[in-house]
C-alpha cells in the first residue's frame, strides 16, 4: 500500500491501492467534498483480503489531488466522472468493478452510461439517480436540511472546519445509530491536515454539472447492486428503490437503521455484498 500521484488527462490525482494486481479490480469513488480517506483503510483492506485489487483516490480539491482557487473550480461534475476513467487508464486497467457512495454513486452511473466497456459491475451506496426521469423522490429529512441551512463555519480556521464537518457527519449518520464522535473527529482532523488546501473543499458546492449523459438508467448494462440505509437523511430509501427499479436486473440491499455513507458498523455487511457482486 502506498500513495501514487497519477496524471489523469493533465490533472494530478492522488491514488492508493491495496491488494494484488492480479485480482479483480475494484475502483472506489467517494462523494463530493470528501477525500479517499473516507474509504477507510480498514474497509479497503477487508476488500483486498477478500481477493480484490482495490483503488481509492482523492477527487480534485480534496486530499493531495490538484486544487483550485476557492470559488473558481475551473472544472465540472462531468470532469470528475472522467477522472474515474483516468484513474483506470493510469493503472492500465481495461475495466473494473465500480463502487460509489453518494455523489460517487452518481459518477459511477455516468461512467457506466458513457463508458460501458470500462465497467464490470456497479455497486451504488447511499445515492440517487444521476439522470433526469419521470419519478417522484422523497425529500431530505428535516434534520439534514436544518444542518445545511444553519451551518456556520470559518473556512480560514482549521478548527472551525473540523467542527463543521464533524457536525455534518453526525447528521448524515442518521437518528437511529449511535454516533462515534471520537473516531469521526480523528478522521476529519486527518483529512483536513492532509489536504493541500482544505478551503478548496468549498468548490464542490459550486460545481457546474457540465455535459452529462442523457441516456436513461435503463441503458445501463452492468450488473448492479444498490445498497441503501433505511435511515438515510440525505437520500431517503426511495432514492435507492428508484435506482433498483430503473436499472435492469438491479438488486436492492437495504441496510436497517443505516444513515448516509459507509458506517463502520456495516463494513462486514457491505464488504460481503461487494465481494459477492464482484464475483459475477
Amino acid at each position: 500500500m502506498s500513495e501514487r500521484l497519477i496524471d489523469a488527462d493533465g490533472v494530478r490525482l492522488c491514488t492508493e491501492s491495496f491488494g494484488d494486481r492480479a485480482d479483480p479490480p475494484v475502483l472506489l469513488i467517494m462523494g463530493t467534498g470528501a477525500s479517499m480517506l473516507w474509504w477507510e483503510e480498514g474497509f479497503c483492506r477487508m476488500l483486498a483480503e477478500g481477493g480484490r485489487f482495490v483503488i481509492r483516490y482523492d477527487h480534485r480539491d480534496t486530499g493531495r489531488s490538484a486544487t483550485y482557487e476557492p470559488g473558481r473550480p475551473g472544472y465540472t461534475g462531468a470532469d470528475l466522472v472522467e477522472d474515474a476513467v483516468g484513474v483506470l487508464d493510469a493503472y492500465e486497467i481495461p475495466a473494473a468493478h465500480l463502487v460509489g457512495v453518494s455523489a460517487g454513486g452518481a459518477f459511477a452511473q455516468l461512467v457506466a452510461l458513457n463508458h460501458a466497456d470500462r465497467v464490470l459491475s456497479l455497486t451504488l451506496i447511499s445515492t440517487s439517480p444521476a439522470v433526469p426521469g419521470d419519478r417522484e423522490l422523497p425529500p431530505p429529512a428535516e434534520e439534514f436540511m436544518g444542518c445545511v441551512s444553519s451551518a456556520r463555519v470559518d473556512w480560514s480556521q482549521a478548527a472551525s472546519v473540523i467542527d463543521h464537518l464533524v457536525d455534518y457527519a453526525r447528521v448524515l449518520a442518521g437518528v437511529r445509530r449511535a454516533f462515534d464522535e471520537t473516531a469521526t473527529r480523528d478522521l476529519v482532523r486527518r483529512d483536513v491536515e492532509r489536504a493541500n488546501d482544505f478551503t478548496a473543499l468549498r468548490n464542490h458546492d459550486v460545481l457546474p454539472d457540465g455535459e452529462q449523459s442523457r441516456e436513461p438508467l435503463s441503458s445501463i448494462s452492468a450488473p448492479t447492486l444498490v445498497i441503501h440505509g433505511t435511515a438515510d437523511p440525505m437520500f431517503p430509501l426511495g432514492h435507492g428503490e428508484a435506482l433498483a427499479r430503473e436499472i435492469p436486473a438491479a438488486r436492492l440491499l437495504p441496510v436497517e437503521d443505516a444513515g448516509h455513507g459507509v458506517d463502520r458498523a456495516d463494513w462486514k455487511t457491505i464488504v460481503h455484498a461487494i465481494l459477492a457482486q464482484t464475483r459475477r
